[in-house]
């Protein structure tokens, strides 16, 4: 693989599992996951709405960005 190729399928990897991650805190925001933490569930809420949509962000770009 070239250089190129690895870098976007990092940035794949990356965004992808950001995005997952803040899935997750985002069920735990929503009580989907009954997971008590010990810090307030606002902060899990933007924790996660910043990750997943952040992840989302990256992913997409890096898998609609052209070769050239």
């Amino acid at each position: 693989m070239d250089n190129q190729s690895t870098k976007r399928t990092v940035f794949m990897i990356s965004g992808g599992l950001d995005a997952l991650l803040g899935a997750i805190a985002l069920l735990i925001y929503f009580d989907v996951l009954p997971i008590d933490l010990d810090i307030p569930r606002w902060i899990i809420g933007v924790i996660g709405g910043i990750l997943f949509f952040s992840g989302v962000a990256v992913f997409t770009y890096f898998l609609t960005r052209t070769d050239s």
